[in-house]
């Protein structure tokens, strides 16, 4: 099997993959890399999913790329518009033709003796197997399993004479004009489903067992919108624009975290305004503290509008069984179905499932921390990105490229072939990276998969992008944790396996 090798292999063509891979050509230009995705074309997420109403759920100005301006004054943008936006990205940087389509990566291990990963690949169009060389590795997948969402199964499903489909897998020919429609669930899909099916459905009811903090923006940005009439520049207007939302977005999250009673009272304040007198608030009353899980952003108001029209009904309640014809709740209540969607979360999985070793030697991942949240303790030249689950996720994604970009360049200047970050025991907590911070259903499963927290810098995920941009745009590269070395060079126990303290 002929080895194809190159200087950097980014794993996963989704947001975080093009990022890392602009920012890495961008400080780079003479490094040759090639993006390995799964899927037919660019997007990852925003391919995969297809479900009425997909869309963001964060602000296009910090959600796009910090490098490319996004030009619509539209706060929140749909699957299709963020899937050709990241393609464009990619194919104005030449990346489309760096790309390798189809291909799922299995294995990939590293060699200290030769400085370089070998990372097994399939082509799933033929079955056949390949084999990439790189002397940096770029973990671009995300933590979503893409085959298998979380699919909690419910008493008396066999039962129900309609059809059940889950978002993540939604059948292109479902057609649910003039249907009863139930969506279990109250995230931030669930709260998108509904508005999106009620005006072609008979009826839409959205059943949760918990209500989620719901905030409403506006479609479109005044001060875009502002900008854009006077001519400012486009790139003028993205930096002046993202700017304030990200001060927003942190200022927001940290008062909500400070001062949770009174964040309560004015998020519910505002869904009081928006949903009207006779909205009953019991469906809109979380029982934890705001920003203990994600909260759910309505684009112009549009779940409160459908709402109030009376095509569309929450039912909070728990779900007994299903019925031959829909569902009967723990109250009693009765809800007839055509079609129910359960909008239960997602599975995840890092990597896309890649079996990871070093020299042999397989890395638990769950064991170790990060490294200024982007390198594997332990684990040479490697970066993983993960994004913010309390802000948009491609402002950490953009930092994460930047940094790796940086530190290949400073191995490059210097005639590093491996950089390895090592930490000891106490620099490690019993949490997870994720598990810590929120509560989320998908949160928690995630700490059997997810990397620990760390007990300090630069160990410790502190999910702030300000402390994060100083940590790795700002920064020396040169630093006591990260170890740098020859390709062959006697390698330490540190080398080998994870730190531990004396």
């Amino acid at each position: 099997m002929e080895q194809q090798h190159v200087d950097v292999l980014v794993i996963g063509a989704g947001i975080s993959g093009i990022s890392a891979a602009c920012h890495v050509l961008r400080d780079n230009p003479d490094a040759s890399l090639v993006v390995l995705e799964r899927r037919t074309r660019v997007g990852g997420t925003w391919d995969l999913f297809t479900y009425p109403g997909i869309r963001s759920d964060s602000d296009m100005p910090t959600f796009g790329f910090g490098f490319r301006p996004w030009r619509d004054a539209r706060i929140l943008a749909d699957g299709a518009q963020i899937r050709q936006y990241v393609e464009d990205a990619a194919a104005d940087l030449g990346l489309l033709r760096r790309t390798r389509f189809g291909r799922r990566a299995i294995s990939a291990d590293f060699s200290h003796d030769s400085g370089r990963w070998t990372v097994e690949v399939e082509d799933e169009a033929t079955g056949t197997r390949e084999t990439y060389s790189a002397g940096y590795l770029v973990g671009a997948t995300g933590y979503y399993d893409y085959d298998e969402p979380y699919r909690p199964r419910f008493p008396g499903e066999a039962q129900f004479q309609g059809t059940v489909v889950h978002p993540q897998h939604w059948p292109e020919d479902l057609d649910h004009t003039g249907k009863r429609v139930v969506v279990i669930g109250s995230g931030a899909t669930a709260i998108t489903l509904l508005p999106a099916m009620a005006d072609d459905a008979a009826h839409v009811t959205m059943v949760q067992r918990s209500p989620t903090y719901v905030l409403t923006l506006p479609k479109v940005d005044p001060l875009t919108s502002v900008l854009q009439k006077v001519r400012a520049p486009a790139r003028l207007t993205h930096r002046v624009v993202r700017a304030r939302n990200i001060a927003l977005q942190r200022g927001s999250y940290a008062f909500c975290r400070k001062y949770p009673r009174l964040a309560r009272k004015a998020l519910l304040g505002l869904v009081r305004a928006q949903a009207g007198k006779g909205v009953d608030m019991r469906h809109f009353s979380p029982h934890y503290k705001p920003w203990d899980q994600r909260l759910c952003v309505v684009p112009g108001g549009d779940l409160f509008k459908v709402l109030k029209s009376g095509k569309a009904s929450i039912a909070t309640d728990h779900i007994d069984t299903f019925t031959p014809d829909g569902l009967r709740l723990k109250s009693g209540a009765e809800l007839k179905a055509d079609i129910v969607v359960t909008a239960t979360g997602l599975n995840v999985r890092l990597l896309g499932g890649m079996a990871l070793t070093v020299d042999g030697r397989p890395v638990d991942v769950t064991g170790r921390v990060l490294y200024k949240a982007v390198l594997l303790e332990g684990v040479p030249n490697m970066s993983l990105v993960i994004g913010y689950t309390n802000a948009s996720w491609t402002l950490k994604a953009d930092l994460a490229g930047s940094y790796t970009a940086r530190l290949l360049a400073h191995m490059q200047r210097h005639g590093h072939a491996i950089a390895t970050p090592h930490a000891c025991d106490d620099d490690r907590s019993p949490y997870s990276v994720m598990g810590e911070a929120l509560t989320s259903g998908y949160i928690t499963r995630a700490d059997q998969v997810m990397p620990r927290q760390g007990t300090r810098d630069p160990w410790r995920l502190w999910n702030n992008y300000y402390r994060d941009r100083a940590l790795l745009q700002d920064a020396p590269i040169d630093d006591s944790r990260l170890h740098f070395a020859a390709a062959g060079a006697t390698r330490t126990r540190t080398e080998q396996e994870p730190t531990r303290a004396a």
